[in-house]
């Protein structure tokens, strides 16, 4: 795909993509110069014309999540990061206990606020089996509910195989036992077309991956359904004259100033995503891992972790028989190929794959070309060819 982009990292192809998309659109960067010239007001706090600039500067970003997304204005919450996010959500809406459920799949940002709620005795904690098919895995969620569960959490793609779980199947069984739906997007946000409209109660993601945004980034967005309790008190520009936390979104969770400069970028990233369409950028790099794949699929001791029954987003998790990931993605980092080596923040996923050393895992984004995957894969088969001579 022509991108029109100047990379001036020349010798640097990054397959990292999932970790955080680079290089940025030129859109995203010229929004973020143009945001620490423009907007030098605190957003919600004044009523001078710095303010004033920023906060609808902010506002119209606001506006432009909920369109992307189905969702409303007043429930989009920036947060520092995905991370963030889902603590968010999952410490805010067990905050009185229950019992809560998590995919085998999850990432620690969602699996570890969970284990430390078990581990204070605040929750009841569950981890549903994930299958390649689609029924089995709702099947697997609903044995799993009592009458005590408040929460599931669920990645919509997993960020070690990138694997699509049933959102929306599960989403519905949410629905049905008036149980609170908390989605991780942060590998499908700005790939798959997902609005809250999906069932999704609460949708957690990073701002800085499929969004093109910069790091410092995160969104939680609602539907109002659930009231999320706050885990943090402090400035909001509202009700100052009360020592209460608000009890209104987004100012409940948005406490302190948050990252204008990187708002701004997320709102460039959802422009040129618009742009280029949505379902382009998913075609181009899913055709992307087609060609890894197809370089690789008769090479020996090449491991790809993929299922023929699975759908996934573009991402592919693979090892070198024999070989450590790290060592692996050492050798492919000589040679200006950066690919994430190792657990991924992913204990459960990785204990559910059996990979005791991790996985490399190739990430490409809209800015990769096919030259550039054929290179790559090669130097992998001259890598497995030289072990084993």
């Amino acid at each position: 795909m022509n991108n029109n982009f100047n990379n001036n990292n020349i010798n640097i192809i990054n397959f990292d993509n999932a970790a955080t998309t680079y290089p940025k659109p030129m859109e995203v960067r010229r929004a973020v110069n143009n945001a620490i010239r423009e907007y030098g007001g605190n957003a919600g706090r004044g009523g001078h014309k710095l303010t004033e600039k920023t906060s609808a500067a902010v506002f119209e970003t606001r506006e432009k999540i909920a369109d992307f997304f189905d969702a409303e204005p007043e429930n989009i919450v920036f947060t520092l990061n995905c991370t963030h996010a889902l603590n968010l959500a999952i410490q805010g809406i067990m905050n009185n206990g229950g019992h809560i459920i998590i995919s085998e799949l999850e990432h620690n940002s969602s699996a570890r606020p969970a284990v430390e709620l078990l581990r204070k005795n605040k929750a009841k904690l569950s981890v549903a089996r994930i299958y390649p098919d689609d029924n089995q895995t709702v099947k697997s969620f609903r044995e799993l509910i009592t009458p005590d569960t408040k929460a599931i959490v669920c990645t919509i793609a997993s960020n070690v195989t990138g694997q699509i779980l049933p959102y929306k199947e599960i989403a519905e069984l949410c629905r049905e036992k008036n149980i609170c739906f908390i989605a991780d997007a942060a590998q499908a946000a700005g790939i798959i077309d997902l609005k809250m409209s999906d069932g999704i109660n609460i949708l957690c993601t990073a701002g800085h991956k499929g969004l093109y945004g910069i790091t410092g980034t995160g969104l939680l967005i609602s539907d109002g359904k659930f009231k999320i309790s706050p885990i943090i008190q402090g400035g909001t520009g509202s009700t100052s004259s009360s020592l209460k936390q608000p009890d209104f979104l987004p100012d409940s969770l948005e406490s302190g100033t948050i990252n204008i400069i990187g708002v701004v970028s997320v709102s460039a990233g959802i422009d040129f995503i618009k742009k280029i369409g949505m379902k382009k950028i998913f075609e181009h790099e899913t055709h992307l891992c087609d060609i890894f794949m197809k370089h690789l699929k008769n090479t020996d001791n090449v491991i790809i972790y993929r299922n023929p029954q699975c759908h996934y987003v573009p991402l592919i998790s693979f090892n070198i028989k024999d070989m450590n990931s790290e060592d692996v993605a050492n050798i492919l980092s000589e040679k200006g190929f950066c690919l994430r080596a190792g657990f991924h923040c992913s204990a459960l996923a990785h204990s559910s794959l059996g990979t005791k050393t991790g996985t490399v895992r190739f990430s490409p984004s809209v800015f990769n070309s096919e030259r550039e995957v054929i290179k790559m894969a090669n130097l992998i088969k001259n890598i497995q060819s030289n072990k084993n001579s």
